[in-house]
């Protein structure tokens, strides 16, 4: 294989092809361009340079994907024959040099030129860094910086990077759009992101800068927004009562919007959900801008523990464990904690799981932990003799209120117990129980004005009645939730 040579042959004005691009065209060996559609062309037929390229090959490919994997094949055959320069606009951005550098890296040499976002970048003017990507491997951005596409080559092109950039900058966001056009000094039209898929005319020297919204004009936000809105709120001039919370006086709030969100996503009201995980995630950036100003923690140190432990514990999908099942991914996921852990026994773990979490969660935890050693029932048919016994007992005791308190928590255990083995979430089912409670009584409160009568003036048994009769309406409804809600 002999050496292929890459050479940028700039935007397309002759003025931007550099001495290095031409002195290399000009050396006695074949010559391929990519496209023969570019302002260079001009030049190398004046100057006598032989060449071919591959404008045929793209014109009959099915997509451009398959056009750059049928194009290497052919740089690569012809390399194989002699050593061959290979020109392209701007290797920095071609999925054709990429795949050449990816494949045969000891034979290519890329030699640098004027890149095709120079141009734009120069008319945009742009205080700080700018992102540059090709309009074809456009990618998720964020819209802190401005981002300059290039080649932005067709219409159908244009509509889909318009409709990826939408969620991340808005409708809105300022666009400097440049027209084909292959002149060093190119004009350009002010509009909005909008209207990008709008413009009459577009080929591969097309392209435009996008600029991000002010934060307060903005209808599209990413996690650096709500880090920047906190940091103002936390300012000397900001918001008093945000200024005087810290870590601690923050922990309840996070855990009543955690339950909040939770009870969102049970009622499968998305929207709520979303409302609700977002004061979540407000409560972790908060946290995060607390801690850059008292050095404990930062955005970044979240982050960057939680990524590491994710990849840590799924060996099956970054490392070479296998795993194909739920139980075996479980399996995986026990025996990395208890080694991250130091292989504590289960007693000691029961001592790590923190007294401020929810007792039913906290209770979940500590039962799992000693149903790893299988201290255990062995059905949850086992476990409801348990919850009658401790029923039992607390009967017995009633009266005496410290033994009772004790004797109900045993009870509210077995219970969590039963439902951790009949693998039903023991929130999930009280959950139901009180929407169930909440619904029956706003029917017999409906009932009994329907029926022109006073609460207060109904005895026990008459209001009995009415419970009784709600179950009928209420209860069907929410057995049919239920069932939808658990499956």
């Amino acid at each position: 294989m002999h050496q292929i040579t890459i050479v940028a042959l700039g935007p397309g004005s002759l003025d931007l092809l550099t001495l290095g691009a031409l002195k290399q065209l000009k050396k006695k060996q074949a010559i391929l361009l990519r496209t023969a559609r570019h302002g260079a062309v001009k030049l190398l037929r004046q100057e006598g340079i032989a060449f071919d390229s591959l404008d045929a090959l793209y014109d009959q490919a099915e997509d451009f994907d398959a056009f750059a994997r049928q194009a290497v094949e052919n740089i690569e055959n012809l390399a194989r024959q002699a050593a061959l320069t290979y020109a392209v606009a701007d290797p920095a951005h071609d999925e054709t040099v990429r795949l050449l550098m990816e494949r045969l890296p000891d034979q290519v040499q890329v030699l640098q030129g004027v890149s095709l976002s120079a141009p734009f970048e120069t008319a945009a003017m742009a205080q700080g860094a700018m992102l540059v990507t090709s309009a074809m491997n456009l990618r998720s951005v964020n819209a802190q910086q401005p981002l300059c596409v290039v080649e932005l080559n067709s219409k159908a092109l244009a509509g889909d990077v318009k409709l990826k950039l939408l969620p991340v900058f808005g409708a809105e966001a300022r666009v400097l759009f440049f027209p084909p056009s292959e002149a060093a000094i190119r004009s350009h039209l002010r509009m909005t992101l909008e209207d990008l898929d709008r413009q009459p005319r577009y080929n591969h020297t097309c392209g435009f800068v996008v600029f991000p919204v002010p934060l307060l004009d903005r209808g599209a936000f990413d996690p650096e927004d709500l880090l920047t809105i906190m940091r103002i709120l936390r300012a000397p001039d900001g918001c008093p009562w945000d200024r005087e919370q810290t870590h601690t006086t923050l922990a309840k709030y996070l855990v009543e919007e955690a339950n909040e969100a939770a009870c969102a996503l049970l009622d499968e009201n998305w929207e709520e959900a979303a409302d609700e995980l977002g004061d979540v995630f407000l409560q972790l950036a908060f946290h995060a801008v607390v801690g850059e100003e008292h050095a404990t923690f930062t955005w970044q140190d979240m982050l960057r523990a939680i990524c590491r432990k994710m990849i840590r514990r799924h060996p099956h999908i970054f490392g070479e464990v296998k795993a194909d099942t739920s139980a075996q991914v479980l399996a995986n996921w026990d025996e990395i904690k208890k080694a991250e852990r130091g292989g504590k026994d289960p007693g000691d773990r029961m001592l790590d799981v923190h007294c401020g979490l929810p007792p039913m969660l906290r209770a979940e935890k500590v039962q799992k932990l000693a149903a790893k050693v299988g201290f255990d029932w062995d059905k949850a048919e086992e476990a409801l003799d348990k919850v009658l016994e401790e029923a039992e007992e607390l009967r017995r005791v009633i009266g005496d209120k410290p033994a009772a308190l004790d004797e109900l928590g045993d009870l509210l255990f077995s219970c969590i117990n039963t439902a951790r083995l009949m693998d039903i979430s023991a929130e999930q089912a009280l959950h139901f129980s009180i929407e169930k409670f909440i619904k029956r009584f706003n029917w017999v409160e409906n009932a009994i004005k329907k029926d022109q009568k006073h609460w207060n003036l109904l005895t026990s048994n008459e209001i009995g009645v009415y419970w009784e009769r709600s179950k009928a309406d209420v209860h069907s409804l929410y057995e049919t939730q239920t069932k939808e809600e658990i499956t």
